[in-house]
């Protein structure tokens, strides 16, 4: 059975730090491009930063340029998204997400959401003072 679980979110100081983690089971993430998404009250859901399965290319919104880092270590089959210098505008529910090989670009598939197949159950992040 396919799984995936956020963890790590929770509140958080403009300025300060988080880092999530995306677990996966049933499956080897290395095989699979994985994307961080975020959705927050009354928005849609959009791409903040992905990677491919392939070559590790990555894709990071304007947004978040500079200050979230995506990574993968496949030995634990874990991904990871580093976001630093939080903003208020930053609060929102994020997800992880999985997606097998497609031929396609990794920035087209982060800009949409509709695109991939397996989704964790979310994990809260409040950017808050």
């Amino acid at each position: 059975q396919v799984q995936l679980v956020e963890s790590g979110g929770g509140l958080v100081q403009p300025g300060g730090s988080l880092r999530l983690s995306c677990a996966a089971s049933g499956f080897g993430l290395d095989y699979y491009g994985i994307g961080w998404f975020r959705q927050a009250p009354g928005k849609e859901r959009e791409g903040v930063s992905c990677i491919s399965n392939s070559d590790g290319s990555t894709y990071y919104a304007d947004s978040v340029k500079g200050r979230f880092t995506i990574s993968r270590d496949n030995a634990k089959n874990t991904v990871y998204l580093q976001m630093n210098s939080l903003k208020s505008e930053d609060t929102a529910v994020y997800y992880c997400a999985a997606q097998p090989p497609v031929p396609t670009t990794v920035q087209t598939l982060c800009v949409v959401p509709l695109l991939w197949d397996y989704w964790g159950q979310g994990t809260q992040v409040t950017v808050s003072s």
